[in-house]
Order: structure tokens, then C-alpha cells, then sequence
């Protein structure tokens, strides 16, 4: 089962479930080595790099994103 097949089938949960499976598998994440945890933010940072030079039109305005964030916090 591909990691997209999982997904789709971990969001059919009800949100009790869900919110088990999460915890359980952020708590996975609190063992790995900085080593580990370096190069998993290293894939990620280049997939999210290869999603934006794949569509720009992905992304957000800086200007746009803190003006929501200051609307926000009033």
C-alpha cells in the first residue's frame, strides 16, 4: 500500500481514530536522531522546492500571509 493509499484511508477514520494515529505516529517521530531528523527536513524542503518551481501559482504573498496572521492576533 502506497503512502497515498494509507492517506486516503487514515482520513476515512472517525476523528478519534484519527487523532490516536496521529499522536501515535508523531511520538514515532520523538526517537529519531538529529541526524534522521536533519535529512527528513532536508526531503521535505526539497519536495516542497519541487512542488514551487513546478507551479509557482502554489504559493502565497508574503504580504497576503501577514496580513492574515496580524488580523489574526487582533
Amino acid at each position: 500500500m502506497s503512502t497515498e493509499e494509507l492517506e486516503l484511508e487514515a482520513l476515512k477514520l472517525a476523528p478519534r481514530d484519527r487523532a490516536r494515529l496521529a499522536e501515535r505516529l508523531l511520538q514515532s517521530l520523538e526517537t529519531l536522531s538529529d541526524e534522521e531528523n536533519e535529512r527528513l527536513w532536508a526531503e521535505e524542503a526539497e519536495r516542497r522546492d519541487r512542488a514551487w518551481d513546478a507551479n509557482p501559482a502554489i504559493g502565497i504573498p508574503a504580504d497576503e500571509v501577514f496580513r492574515d496572521v496580524r488580523a489574526r492576533l487582533k
